[in-house]
């Protein structure tokens, strides 16, 4: 059958007017004066600087950074876009602007994703966000409640030790350690939220899991990378890359696995074990208030846990693990704190944690040269304000290029450097030099039990096994594209069982 010229005509005319629309709006705003924006790069016509966005991004954001300065205000498309990259441009941002900059923009992502814009992660600022957050912080992920659960990741931390020893056996031998944190992190949070483990011996749905990771796994990969049609909206109309049919399969599958996990814990929870599951706490709260805890609420909630508490921690717990094959030195100096504070009579519980120093410094190095987010979930100014004596307008999209300040030579000593010794005697308050977890009102709330979960499994394979690299070349630390980073070759080591074992 022949093409319908009538329809092809009508939609050329369609994406002419939009991008005529878009040129006379730039040329508007270009005469507009202005009292002292940020700097900002020569630009093409329509696209404005998206030609200058190229993967890995949180590099080519750090050369622009270099060459025009680390305020600098884009036009990307239909979007102006505030790119910072320094600890005071940071600090302004999250503190003084800290209310201007609580709102989220609204992206194709966030749609798809995120229960059409209902989670605590991208929500707007409002009363919806502050009780979601209240939620997260109170109910979910204060002191007491991460505590209520130590026994939970203390068991599946044995459970990760155990599944080593066997493999080791009594020699040395090759292990895909990737796929080890990805199943420990996942079961980590599953354990916690549900009360059910879906990796290792005696679980049912483990294909379930595999396929549910997959979906994680891809839906990070496409809100990591730039979406054209979130500043070119006529890409988003027509979706000629196909990104839209894919959030939308992947979101099917997603909200399956999360409504059979409602199911199932729909009970009444009269049991004691039960009540302190993440899911039965919301249940909970959703019988005094029906309207508003409905399933996508609860569905949204489950999701950030799962999806923030299973990538960053096991995409941690890799680079930790790749940067002390690659220095050795280091690695033993962690084994002589475990050994000086806790022995080799048991193994370490999370009770050891703050007296492991050290071990700690390693963690904060990692998280430095290799953030969770490397460029932190974009904000979205409410209100004209001022970062760094830069008028910023109204509408701008904030994005902070975590990853450029944590390796800025003007704010670190040798920055691409692995050196934990630098983080001896650091105060957490220093300014806002490393926020591997993003910083205001709309940081992480999860970052304590990611320390925890991170720290725990880490003490614990460098107290149980010997390490070493599979050959002498060092481990590849080419990073991934992707919103966490992971490393493009998933790290194998030779493990052999410590002697004495605890």
């Amino acid at each position: 059958m022949e093409e319908d010229p009538y329809w092809f005509s009508f939609a050329l005319i369609i994406i002419f007017s939009i991008l005529l629309k878009l040129l006379i709006k730039n040329k508007k705003s270009a005469t507009v004066i202005k009292k002292n924006l940020p700097p900002s790069p020569p630009s093409l016509p329509l696209i404005g600087h998206l030609h200058l966005f190229k993967q890995p991004i949180q590099r080519s954001l750090q050369t622009l950074s270099q060459n025009y300065g680390n305020i600098l205000l884009l036009r990307c498309g239909s979007r102006t876009v505030l790119l910072v990259s320094s600890p005071s441009g940071a600090e302004d941002c999250f503190t003084t602007n800290d209310v201007v900059f609580a709102n989220r923009p609204r992206l194709l992502a966030s749609d798809h994703f995120n229960y059409n814009n209902s989670t605590v992660a991208v929500t707007p600022y409002g009363d919806l966000w502050r009780n979601l957050r209240r939620i997260m912080t109170l109910e979910i992920l204060s002191s007491s409640r991460i505590n209520a659960f130590s026994s939970v990741r203390q068991e599946e931390v044995k459970l990760l030790r155990e599944k080593l020893i066997q493999s080791c056996g009594k020699g040395m031998i090759k292990i895909d350690l990737k796929s080890k944190f990805v199943e420990h992190s996942f079961n980590v949070m599953t354990m916690m939220i549900a009360g059910k483990r879906y990796f290792g011996e005696d679980v049912e749905d483990e294909e379930e899991a595999k396929r549910i990771r997959g979906v994680i796994r891809e839906s990070v990969d496409l809100c990591g990378a730039p979406n054209m049609g979130d500043f070119l909206p006529f890409l988003q109309w027509m979706d000629l890359l196909g990104v839209e049919r894919k959030m939308v399969g992947l979101m099917k599958k997603m909200d399956r696995f999360l409504q059979e996990l409602v199911d199932e814990n729909g009970g009444d929870g009269s049991e004691v074990q039960v009540k302190k599951l993440m899911i039965h706490n919301l249940l909970e709260l959703r019988e005094t208030e029906p309207e508003y805890y409905t399933d996508e609420i609860i569905k949204g909630i489950v999701m950030v846990l799962l999806v923030a508490g299973t990538d960053t921690s096991s995409t941690t717990l890799e680079w930790a693990m790749s940067l002390l094959l690659n220095h050795p030195t280091t690695m033993e100096r962690v084994k002589a704190e475990i050994d000086a504070n806790v022995g080799q009579g048991r193994l370490l519980d999370e009770q050891d944690l703050p007296k492991l120093h050290y071990l700690q410094n390693v963690i904060s190095e990692t998280l430095r040269l290799y953030p969770p987010v490397p460029l932190l979930v974009p904000h979205e100014a409410s209100e004209d304000c001022v970062v760094g004596n830069f008028d910023v307008p109204q509408g701008a999209m904030l994005l902070v290029n975590a990853w450029a300040i944590h390796r800025d030579p003007k704010v670190w000593v040798n920055p691409t450097e692995f050196m934990p010794e630098r983080f001896e005697g650091w105060n957490s308050d220093e300014g806002f030099r490393l926020i591997p977890f993003g910083a205001g009102r709309r940081g992480c709330p999860g970052a304590a039990l990611a320390n925890r979960v991170i720290g725990l499994a880490l003490g614990t394979l460098i107290q149980s096994f010997e390490w070493e690299r599979i050959g002498e070349e060092e481990v590849d630390m080419t990073e991934y594209l992707g919103l966490t980073m992971p490393k493009v070759k998933p790290l194998e080591a030779m493990c052999k069982v410590r002697e004495p074992m605890p």
